[in-house]
């Protein structure tokens, strides 16, 4: 007998909207003093556990901690969440199709039905990972670029074209509409969901496999990154398991101050955030000031959540939001029952009504100033006017290389190079900027600083200003509607006069796929050890993501962009130097105040030319795709995939090939050797690179093992459906610091065997050949950015059992659990270094008896100094269902043995 909702008597509801009758559950019917108080995210969560309790593993008392939120915040109390549906790119969707048809396999093997391995809610996957800026500056870019994407991922393509067919609820964007989140804000997010069996409305909620899927919180809408293996596990029926978090509120106050705009907020929101301390909680923005912020704007802030550290940065719905679904093409019954729905429930928007929250920070928009954050980290941030200074400063420290240190030999501060490009002679030196991207959701998808960019481009052409050859320069829009409207007011052709060419419609820059930079300007670079700059429209800037020959990079608004593209340099002092000189007026100095467009002229260009039928023709063909996409064929086997052990892009991995149909999962480890002991801020683009394969990489090895010619390497991330690159591509990146063989810095380590220098892979094969598990030590925010699954499936395929950190970011920290790696903690004030560990001990680590954050006893012993100890530990399962997860050996392997 099917299980019954105890709150179909109480608070199933129905409303009437635009002459129809719908059914929802209701939270004032709960009849709860306690939840008028909550923040509205926090009734999101709790509407979502109402609707699904005891018909799904959710209970009773998932929804009583919920309403006694103000109280259990603190408490570390797990919950049970259930989201609307899930959302892909494909550099994270590839592995997600790959492990759902390796898991028909494994059900399969194991006497099952291969074809209950199939999503259970509504998937999403936008293809805007793959697009990379080969070509730039001219009319043929992004058609040339778009022929490349499709020849380099053919294989990709179809394997994605053949998911689509094979599972059900899974929607593939092709490539060439734009970037996830973007397509996410202006068409995929419903804000409430309307259920046709049911006839039941409820919050829209989605969990992505992209650590900026936040980026709807700016619409009303719940929504966070997880790694791919939560993703998969949500898209099979299972509720995410999290601890209830606390909710910082952020009161905004004020107006802007003429010249700013979102972008500089939204870099002021990353520095602030990041020195209150948000991880692993929500935020929450209310006050008088959310009123002046448009949908756009908002979801600028809410797009940087993983900068900021938080996990979501809610905006709640008002007419603002009402506003943009109208704009953006969503139907007047839709708008209509969104707008009943979430008055019904409490959570329409009323400044008036404050909720309690956590603790409470200000920003006001008066005391917002143009700005830049970098030149290694999104948190970084750098008053405009302070550039040259911080730069200089960052470029002449003696300090050893760190974020804001390049540590280069004094004899090297003056270098220089000369190159020429198309016939004229350039001069690079230190500072000089060489790529200049408005790339990225983050901004592509605010119109108002998009068009500042344009008429920021109108008055330079006006004064006969040119950029730099040496600038590689593109615009890679995250819908095509930004090409409507800029075609429209008549200044796309004015960006394209400046070399700012549509070169595609995906992330680009800001994944690091900026391409080759000519080939003359890098071998200056690289033979004179130039600190040269990169200045990206982009949310992440760390350090080997953007170009590996670009060690400054910094994040700015679209128009600062531009305006650094035409000056060719970082430190430029823009008060009192001249962008360049007007060939029209005697060659008079040209400034930057001299072309910075009105506040009031950008606010006329946005309100006569973004339209509400460029949203609609545009997301009317979405799902169409090119002609080469439709060319694509795919396998008649939609069952079980039918795999190519020749493919070096799509292969069956390992993950369940051992895998029996009882649980069987180790505890306890000893002789585990250190594989590498790291510092602070690990990012998963040193665990797991998305850029371009090195040729003197292990992957690089084994793909022309395999006769790949190096002409076809591709990246990292065009390769995550192959485990053999992927694991061999594992802490590849160039720019890791790993303290082992410190002072060096590359992807190596130490074979403590033997006392060898290897690259990490190698090492790690080796310790797998004699059957001996690894450790890793780091510092605080291991595994903080992208929110990319292979940077644990990586580790588990070196045979890394353990990681050891201060400190972990919230969805790595996920990722490692749910595929089968012990996370633990230092205890405050401890690490590696305090504690006297070099790395070239043994370590033991039993997990008997310890529960969620329990402490764990870890045995040193060996090593130079050869005395044994225990250090104590916390153990980073957080929950209960996060130990049932690793003791089936990952939430995969528990999914299987369900479906069996």
């Amino acid at each position: 007998m099917a299980a019954k909702n105890p709150f179909d008597s109480t608070a199933l509801k129905s409303l009437e909207s635009h002459g129809k009758t719908y059914n929802y559950y209701s939270l004032p019917s709960l009849n709860d003093s306690r939840v008028e108080s909550l923040p509205y995210c926090i009734r999101v969560l709790l509407e979502s556990a109402v609707r699904n309790c005891e018909v799904s593993p959710i209970t009773k008392q998932d929804v009583e901690t919920i309403c006694n939120w103000r109280q259990a915040q603190s408490e570390q109390k797990e919950i049970l969440f259930k989201p609307a549906r899930v959302i892909l790119q494909d550099f994270t969707g590839v592995p997600a199709v790959v492990d759902l048809a390796a898991m028909r396999d494994a059900c399969k093997r194991l006497g099952g039905d291969p074809k209950k391995i199939n999503p259970l809610v509504p998937v999403d996957l936008v293809i805007d990972h793959s697009v990379q800026v080969d070509k730039y500056g001219t009319p043929d870019s992004l058609e040339t670029n778009l022929q490349l994407e499709m020849s380099r991922n053919k294989e990709r393509f179809e394997f994605l074209k053949w998911g689509s067919k094979a599972f059900q609820n899974l929607t593939i964007v092709p490539p060439g509409a734009g970037i996830v989140h973007q397509v996410n804000l202006e068409y995929l997010s419903r804000c409430v969901f309307h259920e046709p069996k049911q006839n039941l409305l409820y919050f829209d909620s989605v969990v992505g496999t992209d650590s900026h899927t936040p980026m709807v919180n700016g619409l009303g809408i719940v929504a966070w990154g997880v790694g791919g293996i939560e993703a998969e596990s949500v898209m099979l029926g299972q509720p995410i398991s999290m601890v209830l978090p606390q909710v910082i509120g952020v009161e905004i106050t004020g107006k802007f101050p003429k010249g700013s705009n979102s972008t500089d907020l939204v870099i002021a929101i990353t520095a602030a955030l990041r020195k209150k301390g948000v991880v692993e909680k929500f935020v929450e923005y209310f006050g008088d000031g959310i009123s002046d912020l448009s949908v756009a704007d908002r979801a600028t802030i809410s797009n940087m959540s993983p900068e900021h550290g938080c996990t979501i940065s809610y905006f709640p719905i008002d007419d603002r939001t009402l506003d943009y679904l109208r704009l953006t093409g969503r139907t007047d019954e839709q708008v209509s029952y969104i707008e009943q729905y979430v008055k019904a429930q409490g959570l329409f928007y009323d400044k008036t009504r404050i909720p309690q929250y956590s603790d409470v920070i200000k920003i006001d928009l008066s005391t917002i100033i143009p700005c830049l954050a970098g030149p290694k980290r999104p948190h970084d941030y750098i008053p405009l006017t302070d550039v040259p200074k911080d730069f200089n400063a960052c470029l002449r420290s003696t300090q050893p290389a760190g974020f804001k240190t390049f540590a280069l030999p004094q004899s090297e501060l003056d270098h220089s190079a000369e190159v020429t490009i198309q016939g004229q002679t350039y001069t690079i030196r230190h500072g000089s900027v060489v790529i200049a991207a408005i790339t990225s959701c983050t901004n592509t998808s605010n119109p108002s600083v998009i068009m500042a960019s344009a008429l920021l481009a109108r008055n330079a052409n006006k004064l006969g200003l040119r950029v730099p050859g040496f600038v590689k320069t593109s615009l890679a829009p995250g819908s095509g509607v930004v090409t409507e409207y800029l075609r429209r007011s008549g200044l796309l052709k004015e960006m394209e006069a400046l070399n700012f060419n549509v070169v595609g419609y995906g992330c680009t820059t800001c994944i690091g796929n900026s391409g080759p930079l000519i080939d003359e300007l890098a071998e200056a670079i690289e033979k004179n050890n130039l600190v040269v700059a990169g200045v990206l429209s982009g949310n992440r800037n760390f350090e080997g993501r953007i170009h590996p020959h670009v060690k400054a990079n910094y994040l700015a608004s679209p128009p600062l962009v531009v305006a650094y593209a035409l000056a060719g340099r970082i430190d430029i002092n823009w008060e009192t130097d001249p962008i360049g000189t007007n060939p029209h007026n005697n060659n008079s100095p040209v400034f930057l105040r001299d072309i910075w467009p009105s506040d009031l002229e950008v606010e006329q260009f946005v309100k006569e030319n973004v339209l509400g039928s460029m949203f609609r023709e545009v997301y009317s063909k979405v799902t169409e795709g090119t002609e080469s996409w439709n060319q694509l064929t795919v396998s008649s086997s939609l069952d079980l995939y039918n795999w190519n052990e020749e493919s070096t892009y799509i292969h069956s991995p390992p993950y369940f090939t051992t895998m029996e149909r009882n649980v069987s999962s180790s505890i306890s480890f000893s002789s585990l050797r250190c594989l590498l002991r790291l510092g602070d801020s690990i990012t998963t683009d040193h665990i797991s690179p998305a850029s371009n394969i090195s040729i003197n990489s292990p992957a690089a090895r084994y793909l022309l093992s395999r006769n790949v010619p190096r002409s076809e390497f591709n990246s990292y991330g065009a390769r995550r459906g192959n485990d053999q690159v992927m694991c061999r591509g594992t802490f590849a990146n160039i720019r890791l610091a790993n303290e082992l063989i410190s002072p060096k810095i590359g992807p190596q380590t130490i074979f403590y065997p033997t006392e060898t220098v290897l690259d990490v892979w190698d090492a790690a094969e080796k310790y797998l050949a004699a059957g001996t598990g690894l450790i890793i030590l780091a510092g605080e925010q291991y595994g903080s950015g992208s929110s990319r699954d292979w940077a644990a499936k990586g580790v588990w395929m070196m045979g890394v059992k353990v990681v050891i950190a201060k400190s972990f970011e919230r969805i790595h920290r996920s990722n490692l659990v749910q595929f089968g790696v012990v996370p633990l903690e230092f205890k405050k004030g401890e690490g590696a270094k305090e504690l006297g560990l070099e790395g070239d001990e043994e370590y033991r680590v039993n997990l008997e008896g310890v529960g969620p954050r329990g402490v764990v006893k870890v045995g040193v012993s060996g090593g130079k100094k050869g005395e044994e100890r225990e250090i104590e530990c916390v153990l980073r399962f957080d929950t209960e269902t996060e130990w049932n997860y690793y003791k089936n050996g990952g939430v995969l392997n528990k999914m299987i043995r369900q479906s069996l």
